[in-house]
């Protein structure tokens, strides 16, 4: 089904010093006397082992990997986005959640991008600006779960980070291949708003930084000698001051201000788990979109029997498709943050509503269009009638898995959003502009009110899916995710199918072309996809568009019933394994 190719990793320069590490295979096993980092960037994935040899937990490792990403890979995360965190405690064998996402500033209002004629400014004039930036989450969120479960002392953690921002990192392939591509989108003028990124990727004749040339960031560098020393200083010093001067400069000026940065708080929450043959899939609540992954993978459950080929039938691809386009038009009704918003949580998760709605599959084409269904019949909550998301969820998220060396596992998903966030930047980091991910219409065209619509202190709906799967016994079976803005979902389902339900490795399964089924198109991935499958997924009614750009930077950890750990990194971006060794 799946057109085989040759994986090839590009090697480039780790650190200033020329030295080089040693990459892992692509596909690696270990014992249960071992752990086990999979990250988007061999930087950071040896932060995270180097962490774990020292004697750190996945958390600690965590820590480690997500202040080196937001140097090397700013495109995607970094210290002034956030995130959601799972953890899994082999010891208590119980799952947490961590929740880091950017909570809207206390003078956010509904039509802050919508112009006087209550049109929308359009996604790029309210990305590059202040008015994008929620206030960052991670610094928050990293610090909660090191509390409960970090086992350094609160620091060393960013030694990493702060050596490769002093001295200097080798710009990899694709940080210059996004220079090149979405350069023109960072302002170079001081009328189209701060030019510090400008002047940090393109040297004085306007070219964008070269493969391999070492970048330094001293700014960075202060900015974790704080919150090495004091993680407040974030919110509350000279870091958060930066934070509030570069939201605040014109053009399109945000309303971010000292106090919404200090009274944010990161939150932990219960993960929320649906039932998937005899495993337990678990994720984040809401805001998060996770509850689609486990509709997606309820209904496929719900429906036709999937057959054991081993890349999976024309009729399995189909049902996923199916599955995809019902969870996703739920998803896009009811989710938004929970804490204002009524979600309907039980009943899109009920198996009775996934039998029922899996009835709108088990037809011989493909309907033209899909809507959303009634989880409301079973809830015991009040029925609320949301109106039609206008919310534009573009792609800019990175994903990591660790299993520590005492079986500990965090699966994390991270994001500044959009390409280089806002593009403003602060203390050597780049600002989110997450607030985009709120629907830029509060209502819809007949006055029904958006559940993902904008209000103070609110956290916009994100397509973020960190999975952790568990076992019949509750063991640790699965880490899982990627980014890809609301084509996470379908990526991070896609591992899940491949493994669980194709009995695929990891890799293999990372290597599945990625398929995306939401409203009335169905994107496959053109340069992976078999004509046999492209045609067959016609044959069935859906109207298949072959796309070049199914992006996703997916990281996996399996175990499977003899306790082997297998790694699976996408060879899509520039992903490595490290494998750690127990000394004992």
């Amino acid at each position: 089904m799946v057109k085989k190719q040759l994986i090839t990793l590009i090697g480039f320069l780790l650190t200033a010093c020329s030295s080089t590490a040693e990459l892992v295979p692509l596909e690696s096993e270990s014992s249960l006397k071992q752990g086990m980092v999979v990250t988007a960037n061999p930087l950071a994935t040896k932060a995270g082992a180097d962490i774990l040899r020292k004697g750190g937990s996945a958390v600690d490792a965590a820590i480690a990997i997500e202040a080196v990403l937001s140097l090397v890979e700013p495109q995607s995360s970094g210290l002034g986005g956030g995130g959601f965190m799972v953890y899994f405690d082999n010891q208590s064998k119980s799952l947490v959640t961590y929740d880091g996402r950017e909570t809207a500033p206390k003078n956010a209002n509904e039509r802050m991008f919508l112009n006087d004629q209550g049109e929308s400014i359009g996604f790029l004039n309210a990305k590059n600006s202040g008015l994008s930036t929620g206030v960052p989450g991670m610094v928050s969120m990293l610090k909660l779960a090191h509390d409960d479960y970090g086992v350094l002392t609160w620091g060393p953690h960013f030694d990493s980070a702060k050596n490769l921002a002093r001295e200097g990192f080798a710009v990899s392939p694709r940080l210059h291949g996004m220079i090149k591509r979405f350069g023109k989108y960072i302002p170079s003028t001081k009328d189209q708003g701060p030019i510090d990124a400008h002047n940090y990727f393109f040297d004085a004749s306007g070219e964008p930084l070269a493969i391999g040339a070492i970048r330094k960031n001293q700014d960075y560098f202060q900015t974790l000698e704080l919150i090495s020393n004091d993680p407040d200083d974030f919110y509350r010093g000279k870091i958060a001051d930066l934070i509030v001067e570069q939201t605040s400069q014109s053009p399109r000026s945000g309303s971010l201000s000292l106090d919404d940065l200090a009274k944010y708080e990161a939150t932990k929450r219960k993960a929320i788990c649906s039932p998937y043959k005899d495993m337990q899939l678990c994720g984040p609540p809401p805001p998060s979109s996770w509850l689609a992954v486990g509709q997606i993978m309820g209904l496929i459950e719900a429906g036709k029997e999937n057959s054991s080929a081993a890349d999976g039938s024309i009729e399995d691809w189909v049902s996923f498709a199916q599955a995809q386009r019902l969870a996703y038009a739920d998803r896009d009704q009811f989710v938004g943050d929970a804490e204002f918003v009524s979600v309907p949580v039980n009943g899109l998760l009920s198996p009775e509503y996934w039998r029922k709605r899996a009835q709108d599959t088990e037809q011989d084409k493909a309907a033209q269009a899909v809507s959303y269904g009634d989880p409301w019949e079973f809830e015991s909550t009040e029925r609320v009638a949301y109106g039609k998301d206008a919310t534009e969820d573009m792609a800019g998220t990175t994903h990591f898995v660790v299993m520590d060396l005492q079986g500990n596992v965090v699966s994390m998903t991270a994001s500044v959003e959009s390409i280089f966030g806002s593009t403003r930047m602060a203390g050597g980091m780049f600002l989110n502009n997450q607030l985009t991910d709120f629907s830029f219409k509060p209502k819809d065209s007949v006055g029904r009110e958006v559940a993902n619509r904008i209000a103070p202190a609110k956290r916009p709906r994100s397509s973020m899916s960190p999975t952790i799967v568990l076992s019949k016994d509750g063991e640790f079976s699965m880490a899982t995710g990627s980014p890809g803005g609301n084509s996470i979902i379908a990526y991070t389902a896609k591992t899940l199918v491949g493994v669980l339900d194709w009995g695929l490795s990891p890799q293999e399964a990372v290597e599945l072309p990625n398929m995306v089924a939401r409203g009335s198109k169905v994107r496959i991935e053109k340069e992976r996809a078999s004509d046999e499958l492209v045609q067959g997924l016609k044959d069935y009614g859906f109207n298949v568009k072959e796309s070049a750009g199914e992006n996703s930077g997916l990281s996996v950890i399996f175990r499977n019933e003899e306790g082997v750990l297998m790694g699976g990194v996408d060879p899509r971006r520039e992903g490595t394994i490290e494998v750690v060794e127990a000394t004992n």
